[in-house]
C-alpha cells in the first residue's frame, strides 16, 4: 500500500467521525486508541486535549493539530417539530440550505435536512437576499415537538454535516472536516513513524480551535514546549472567479509554510529560524512547498508561540479548497509531502539548535 493510500484511509476514518467544538468525543476516542500504540506516555488533559509523548531528551518538540470541526447546536424546537439552531465556528450561510445533517440524540445520531421557505413562495426582494441562519431550520421528518424529543434531541444537541469522504480524479479527495482532520492525519502518521531521538516528540490533538484556540492555549502551558509546529489547512482559492493574487496557495503544488496570517499579521508571524529550517529540509529532501501569506484566519501556533516566555513556532499548512463546507477538497500529494516535511523537520532538530533559537546571548 502506498503512503498516499495509507494517509487516505486514516483521513477518511477521521473525517467521517463527528466532533464539533466542545463535543470532540468520537475523534478523541479514536486518537487516544491510535497514539497509545506508539507513545511512551499518553493522557487526556482536563480540557479534553489528547497529549502523546515519545520521550527523547529534555527538549520538547510540540506538534498541534486540532480535532474539532465547525458545526451547529440545537437552540429551539417548535410545536410542529422544526428545529432551529445556532452556529459553532465560522459558517457561510449560503451553503447550508438543502444540506443533509445529523443531530446527536441521546440514543444516537438522527438524520435530517436543512430547509428554508421554497423559492417560488418568496417575494422578489426575499429571493435576492442572502439567507441568514435565523431563517433556516432542520426537518427530521417529525410532526411535533414531542416526536423530536422522543428521538433524544433537545436544546444543546450537536449537529454535523452528513457527508462521506470520497476520492475524486487522480489524487484529489473531498469530504467534511478536512479542517483539520487532514492536519491531524499528518500529525498522527508522522508521530507513529518517527524514530526516537534526543528531542522528545509531543503530539497534541487539540480541542476547540475553531472557537478561539482554547485547547492549544491550555496544552501549551502544560507541555511547555521548546519549539512547536501547528498542522492545519489553508485556503487554496485557485478556482474560477478568484484573481491569482488572491489564491493564497494552489492545490497539488505542495504543503505551505506559513509566513504570516490574520489581518495585517495580527494572527501569527512565523519564527524566522523555524521557517528557515522548514525551507532547508524541503530543499534537501526535494519536497515541493509554497509560501503562505494568509490575510484572514489563524492556527493553534499563534497562541502556542505566546506561551510563557515565548515559543519558536511555525505552521505546515495543507492546501484545501472550499474550507468550512461539506465538500472540502485536498490533494493527497500535498498530504504526503506535508508528512515528509514534518518528519524531516523533527529529524533535523537538535538540542543545540533549539538552544540557539530559544536564547540568544548578547555578548
Amino acid at each position: 500500500m502506498s503512503i498516499q493510500d495509507e494517509l487516505f484511509l486514516l483521513l477518511k476514518k477521521l473525517s467521517e467521525l463527528n466532533g464539533i467544538s466542545g463535543f470532540e468525543d468520537e475523534v478523541r476516542g479514536f486518537v487516544a486508541d491510535y497514539v497509545k500504540m506508539y507513545a511512551d506516555e499518553a493522557f487526556i488533559d482536563s480540557l479534553g486535549n489528547v497529549v502523546a509523548i515519545k520521550k527523547g531528551g529534555d527538549k520538547k518538540f510540540m506538534v498541534a493539530a486540532h480535532m474539532d470541526e465547525i458545526g451547529l447546536v440545537v437552540k429551539f424546537i417548535d410545536d410542529k417539530g422544526f428545529i432551529r439552531f445556532t452556529p459553532v465556528g465560522g459558517w457561510n450561510e449560503k451553503i447550508l440550505p438543502g444540506t443533509r445533517v445529523k443531530i446527536k440524540g441521546r440514543n444516537g445520531w438522527v438524520p435530517g435536512v436543512i430547509g428554508v421557505k421554497p423559492p417560488h413562495l418568496m417575494k422578489p426582494e426575499e429571493a435576492k437576499q442572502v439567507l441568514e441562519i435565523k431563517d433556516l431550520y432542520i426537518d427530521v421528518g417529525a410532526s411535533s415537538r414531542d416526536e423530536v424529543l422522543s428521538l433524544g434531541i433537545e436544546n444543546g444537541s450537536p449537529i454535523v454535516l452528513d457527508v462521506t469522504t470520497t476520492r475524486l480524479f487522480g489524487s484529489r479527495v473531498t469530504g467534511k472536516a478536512f479542517d483539520d482532520r487532514s492536519g491531524l492525519t499528518v500529525a498522527l502518521k508522522s508521530f507513529a513513524d518517527s524514530e526516537p531521538r534526543d528531542v522528545s516528540f509531543v503530539l497534541v490533538a487539540t480541542v476547540q480551535e475553531e472557537v478561539g484556540l482554547k485547547g492549544a492555549k491550555t496544552s501549551a502551558y502544560g507541555v511547555s514546549p521548546d519549539v512547536a509546529l501547528a498542522l492545519d489547512v489553508t485556503t487554496a482559492n485557485d478556482v474560477p472567479g478568484v484573481d491569482p493574487q488572491d489564491a493564497v496557495v494552489k492545490l497539488g503544488a505542495g504543503p505551505a509554510v506559513k509566513i504570516m496570517d490574520g489581518p495585517a499579521g495580527r494572527g501569527m508571524i512565523a519564527n524566522q529560524r523555524v521557517l528557515e529550517l522548514l525551507k532547508k529540509v524541503a530543499a534537501e529532501r526535494n519536497i515541493p512547498i509554497q509560501a503562505e501569506v494568509l490575510p484572514g484566519g489563524t492556527t493553534d501556533a499563534s497562541i502556542i508561540q505566546l506561551n510563557k516566555e515565548g515559543v519558536p513556532a511555525g505552521v505546515i499548512s495543507i492546501p484545501s479548497r472550499y474550507i468550512h463546507s461539506g465538500v472540502e477538497m485536498i490533494d493527497l500529494k500535498d498530504l504526503e509531502n506535508a508528512y515528509k516535511l514534518l518528519l524531516g523537520f523533527y529529524e533535523s532538530l537538535t538540542p543545540s539548535w533549539i538552544d540557539s533559537v530559544k536564547l540568544q546571548k548578547i555578548k
